[in-house]
């Protein structure tokens, strides 16, 4: 299964600490996320990609949690399956 980000202009990313509030247009909902999310999201930006296509992109042998993040992700619309 492959992942994607969601067009450009769709989620507005502000930093806040440690954290990182997503205000996502198509849905009006706000999330606040963990300091690894944006990297994700700027890493698909690059293009769809599988887990382990993405955990190359993103220099982590860490598949498995890379995979629950992603579905995280699928799940709150952050990012699409393919």
């Amino acid at each position: 299964m492959k992942f994607r980000a969601p067009p450009d202009g769709v989620l507005r990313l502000v930093r806040l600490d440690a954290m990182t509030a997503i205000f996502d247009r198509r849905s009006g909902a706000t999330h606040l996320v963990a300091e690894a999310v944006p990297t994700i999201l700027a890493a698909l930006a690059k293009g769809e990609a599988d887990v382990a296509a993405l955990a190359h992109r993103l220099g982590t042998d860490e598949r498995l949690a890379l995979s629950a993040r992603l579905n995280e992700l699928a799940t709150t619309g952050l990012v699409e399956r393919v």
